[in-house]
């Protein structure tokens, strides 16, 4: 389960994020690319804007969903 406390600061603020725990799998960014981008420096993904439609929305679930290592959250704030 992601840790909203340990979340890198590149997320915009929001309810979804992504913490420490991610190892740049690229999944999210493959399955909501519109919200969801890789800090090339530093090897792990963010979100980079919260979705407005409903349909960026169910794209940043399936990515929360999909997260082997569950990295993502959605109790930002």
């Amino acid at each position: 389960m992601a840790d909203i406390s340990d979340k890198y600061k590149d997320n915009v603020r929001g309810k979804f994020y992504v913490d420490h725990q991610c190892i740049d799998c690229d999944l999210c960014q493959e399955t909501a690319p519109d919200n969801f981008k890789r800090n090339e420096n530093k090897g792990h993904s963010f979100v980079y804007k919260q979705p407005t439609s409903k349909a960026e929305k169910e794209r940043c679930d399936d990515a929360k969903s999909g997260c082997p290592v569950d990295a993502i959250g959605d109790n930002g704030g």
